[in-house]
């Protein structure tokens, strides 16, 4: 019975391959019919076909391929099962919550489950019930690979806007005291100091662009307020909003805000030595308390058990 699942549940992974494969071919087929019509189009205008795939890196071609997949199953029952909430959220707080990159993430996900199961099947010598464990294990970790490396990458981004509020704080002060609007110096971050703050010096660019646009200051800073679980953020944002609204003098509030930013930080960073002393303690205690017991005690004991053996002797 063991056996006649484990073979039907390699025949399901092998259709879901096949399956994917295909999806793939038929995408492939597509886009060279798109590129053949773009040639035809340029050899019209009496211009050159340019090759786009061959200039590429390999890792964007493969990230082309991964988003033409997904693309395929975009509206789909299998996108709304392996794309829910919480995923969409980590690709926003990652920066790739565009379509581009939701197609990607399920491209990788759908491949991974795949993939996985695949190696299990060819090279596993594994029987019975321990075979099947094996599969089943091989297509969880296909599934839940690519979140947990976005949620590895969400979280290095939200430490980099949280190491770069500080600067971010300063540099807009030091724009306001030489003149600069709000959006001017929203505009100078967003361009000028992208190497100085590169995750929020992208967002800023982002949301200049959304200004420009049309939409509101306030709506195209909502992204950076809320993408990024980060309430010092949210608070400065709206106090950016609340002076682009009504006016007033920004950079005195901006000061007392890094002044109580960085208040903040110095008490949790205390808070985090308090809290690493006392596991510290438990550390000492079962590292350095036998060692000074041995060093302390031990030629005592010596003496003691050399006395005991001598009164041994002479009895």
């Amino acid at each position: 019975m063991t056996a006649i699942w484990s073979l039907c549940i390699g025949v399901l992974a092998l259709a879901l391959l096949v399956a994917a494969i295909g999806l793939l071919v038929r995408g492939r087929h597509s886009e060279s019919a798109e590129a053949a019509l773009s040639n035809a189009v340029k050899r019209s205008q009496n211009q050159a076909p340019v090759s786009v795939d061959a200039t590429l890196p390999w890792w964007k071609r493969m990230a082309n391929e991964l988003s033409h997949f997904g693309q395929q199953l975009e509206g789909s029952r299998v996108q709304q099962l392996l794309l829910a909430e919480e995923d969409r959220m980590l690709l926003d707080q990652a920066g790739v919550g565009h379509s581009h990159g939701q197609a990607i993430f399920l491209g990788a996900r759908l491949m991974t489950a795949l993939l996985l199961p695949l190696l299990v099947v060819l090279f596993s010598d594994a029987s019975g019930v321990r075979w099947l464990v094996i599969l089943l294990a091989a297509i969880a970790a296909g599934l839940l690979l690519p979140k947990f490396l976005l949620r590895a990458w969400a979280k290095r981004i939200q430490k980099a806007v949280h190491d770069e509020l500080p600067l971010f704080i300063d540099l807009l002060r030091l724009l306001q005291g030489v003149g600069f609007s709000i959006d001017q110096s929203l505009q100078m971050l967003g361009d000028k100091m992208r190497l100085a703050l590169p995750v929020i010096g992208r967002e800023l660019e982002i949301a200049n662009l959304a200004y420009g646009r049309g939409r509101s200051r306030e709506q195209s800073l909502n992204r950076l307020a809320e993408s990024f679980d980060n309430e010092d953020m949210r608070s400065l944002i709206q106090m950016i909003v609340q002076v682009h609204s009504h006016g007033g003098a920004v950079q005195e509030p901006l000061k007392n805000f890094g002044i109580r930013l960085r208040e903040k930080r110095r008490m949790n960073l205390k808070e985090q030595v308090g809290k690493l002393s006392v596991k510290m303690t438990v550390v000492m205690m079962v590292t350095l308390l036998p060692a000074l017991l041995l060093v302390l005690a031990g030629p005592a004991i010596i003496a003691l058990a050399a006395a005991v053996s001598q009164m041994g002797s002479t009895s």
